[in-house]
């Protein structure tokens, strides 16, 4: 290796004369962290979204210092380059450490530091740099000039450091719990702009005083050597919660599901009622609330609400641009369905390419799904947005179940970091809320499908019963959601459009969502892709 080199059992040591905080203005340095560690050590981190990818080389973009009364870490900006023409960005703390013993999993490179050796490893994994960074935001001035900025909220009480840990597995992003009672999330895939999660998060819980939402107590930004600020940090408090709404929902399903044979209901029988239709519970039949509990369609309306009043919140704004409502135009529409058509021919070959991973229900919708490609690519096209008289605002973007948590009986939602495969730009354009109904009726007919195949030897009925007592209970559901959200909304003077309008805009972005999820599942659970294909089917032949 470069500046000096020994040899300690099977490893080779980094030995530099620099001292630490001179360590990344060494070239040699650079040169044998990035092309010789760091690509080994990446691609076997849970954050890391570049593993479908051939990774070509990594460039360090941007190196900064987090520290505070002498105590020094590295942020570093990597930006990873890939063999088929892109490249992603993510961030890296790293800090040097001499204990032996000390984090051997998360070791990067062994080093050896003016005669002492050591090794570099990813900062979190210190309790001194997590307090370092808690400090950094309590202590932060209201205005922050410097390259990296912190940002402490007026709601953020003044609390010393007590303790921190990692909050547990994560697949994109690095949180930590301080205190049990606040969250700092590390982004570790970045982006040239601020983070849409702290946006929103600091919009809604600052400006709007939504409490649904984790409240925004703080944040770390870099701005880096163009001058764009680039969110590197997001502190919110911690919600105290029963698990996500996706894992409720599979365990109330269950209950439903298993009421079948308990309550001797014949599936047949059920009375039904049509899609998309707006419900009060008062018109939901008596048959369905003894087979269902009324508890949970009582959930369902709560969820609404809160549903409605952060889309209420983030559309009642006229001062910040980035947030004030505005109309559909032509620009939006050429964006929309470049986007979409884009994303149903990429599904529309994933189906063609994998009809052999398919059988029974799922490959005749898969079959029909081809044999109507044209109506579903025209339904893409059709979208005339002088008919559309509602507005576009920001979103949630990626709303389903598994965004929001459950608290005594109520409903927290959170990440709004918008949808993994879209650009930081595409994530912050305004849409209708209605996309993010859409996401969560996707999530509900996820649910009622994950429950029935999680369970079947469970309940003493063909599979096509099951199929066809969940598309029953799926249509009270979003009837239901329907009915309280629109209620909400109009009481509240936000502009969704009228009642054919919000019905094209709701199917658009359901079939939209099922193509998206088409994608996944023939990849992932091939026996999965009945679920966005059956979706798929209910909106094109109804």
């Amino acid at each position: 290796m470069a500046d000096n080199t020994s040899t300690s059992g099977v490893e080779s040591i980094f030995q530099t004369q620099k001292r630490w905080e001179e360590l990344l203005d060494s070239d040699d340095f650079v040169k044998t962290f990035l092309s010789d560690v760091l690509e080994n050590y990446i691609v076997q981190q849970r954050w890391y979204g570049g593993k479908s990818s051939q990774l070509k080389y990594i460039e360090l973009a941007e190196f900064f210092k987090i520290q505070q009364k002498g105590e020094i870490y590295y942020g570093l900006i990597l930006e990873v380059n890939f063999v088929e023409a892109f490249y992603q960005h993510y961030f890296l703390p790293i800090a040097f450490v001499t204990d032996e013993n000390f984090a051997k999993k998360d070791r990067i490179l062994p080093i050896e530091i003016n005669n002492e050796k050591g090794f570099i490893i990813d900062a979190t994994n210190l309790e001194s740099f997590r307090k370092l960074v808690y400090e950094r935001i309590l202590t932060a001035e209201p205005i922050d000039t410097t390259k990296v900025q912190y940002h402490k909220s007026h709601l953020f009480s003044d609390n010393s450091y007590e303790s921190s840990r990692f909050m547990g597995l994560e697949q994109s992003n690095t949180s930590l719990v301080y205190n049990e009672k606040y969250v700092l999330k590390f982004f570790r895939r970045i982006f040239a702009d601020k983070n849409p999660d702290y946006e929103m998060s600091r919009f809604l819980s600052e400006k709007k005083g939504f409490k649904n939402t984790p409240a925004y107590l703080g944040s770390i930004n870099l701005v880096d050597s163009d001058g764009v600020n680039i969110t590197i940090g997001l502190m919110q408090e911690m919600i105290p919660n029963e698990g996500d709404a996706f894992d409720y929902s599979l365990r109330e399903l269950h209950k439903v599901f298993s009421n079948l044979e308990y309550k001797n209901i014949a599936v047949d029988q059920l009375p039904n009622t049509a899609l998309y239709q707006r419900l009060d519970i008062k018109d939901i039949p008596p048959r369905i609330i003894d087979w269902a509990g009324l508890h949970l369609f009582l959930q369902i309306e709560t969820l609404a609400r809160r549903t409605a009043e952060m889309h209420i919140a983030l559309g009642s704004e006229f001062e910040e641009t980035a947030f004030t409502p505005t109309h559909y135009n032509d620009d939006y529409t050429v964006w929309l369905k470049n986007k979409v058509l884009y994303q149903f021919q990429n599904r529309l070959n994933a189906i063609e390419n994998n009809l052999h991973k398919l059988e029974g229900l799922a490959l005749d919708l898969a079959h029909e799904f081809l044999d109507k490609k044209n109506s579903i690519r025209k339904r893409f096209v059709d979208f005339d947005w002088t008919k559309l008289k509602g507005e576009r605002i920001r979103i949630h973007g990626d709303y389903h179940l598994g965004q929001v948590l459950v608290k005594d009986n109520d409903f927290y939602i959170l990440d709004f970091e918008g949808e993994p495969e879209s650009t930081i730009r595409d994530r912050k354009v305004k849409q209708s809320p209605l996309k993010d109904v859409a996401g969560i009726f996707r999530s509900f007919h996820y649910a009622i499908y994950a429950t029935i195949f999680n369970n079947a030897e469970n309940y003493p009925f063909s599979q096509n019963q099951l199929f066809k007592a969940g598309e029953v209970l799926y249509r009270y559901i979003t009837g239901l959601f329907l009915g309280t959200y629109v209620t909400e909304t109009q009481n509240a003077n936000l502009n969704i459009g009228y009642n054919q309008e919000r019905i094209f805009i709701l199917k658009y972005c359901l079939l939209e969502k099922a193509v998206y999820e088409l994608g996944y599942e023939l990849n992932s659970r091939p026996q999965w892709a009945v679920i966005p294909l059956k979706g798929i089917s209910n909106i094109i032949n109804h």
